[in-house]
């Protein structure tokens, strides 16, 4: 299917071709041999409201479907002792701390720098949120 964009084009450039050949035919011929403004705002008024009707009758264009979060389920090497929250933000509860070198595991929720992990933490495991700045892929852990 064409983008909305390339329709919105087309239906404009037939509401021009539309409004010459109507212009044309109802005007008389004398009246478009010198440009006036007249004839400029027939044009311009004709255009814009025969593209407006072609654009009322085709389809409305399809709500964009929302992506899968790219970053779920990846696994992430904490670089130092890291605070799982329990929502956005450092005034947000603390949950609990996971000492550096402990995987945590992405949800897929983010918001801007804080994402939602999990891991396991003292043999349970544990969701909350932390800021990706002290995460490190597991290939970008300190050795």
């Amino acid at each position: 299917m064409p983008s909305a964009s390339y329709l919105t084009m087309a239906a404009y450039a037939a509401g021009l071709v539309a409004t010459l050949v109507l212009a044309a035919w109802l005007t008389p011929a004398r009246w478009w041999r010198r440009p006036n403004l007249r004839a400029a705002g027939i044009l311009v008024a004709g255009t814009w409201g025969l593209g407006a009707l072609l654009m009322s009758l085709l389809p409305a264009a399809l709500p964009a479907l929302a992506a899968a979060p790219s970053n779920a389920g990846i696994s992430y090497t904490v670089y130092d002792d890291l605070n799982l929250r329990a929502d956005k933000g450092i005034g947000a509860q603390r949950i609990a701390v996971a000492p550096a070198g402990t995987v945590v595991t992405t949800t897929g929720l983010r918001d801007g720098d804080w994402w939602q992990v999990s891991a396991r933490i003292d043999g349970k495991i544990v969701r909350g949120w932390s800021s990706s700045l002290w995460l490190r892929r597991a290939e970008e852990a300190r050795r």
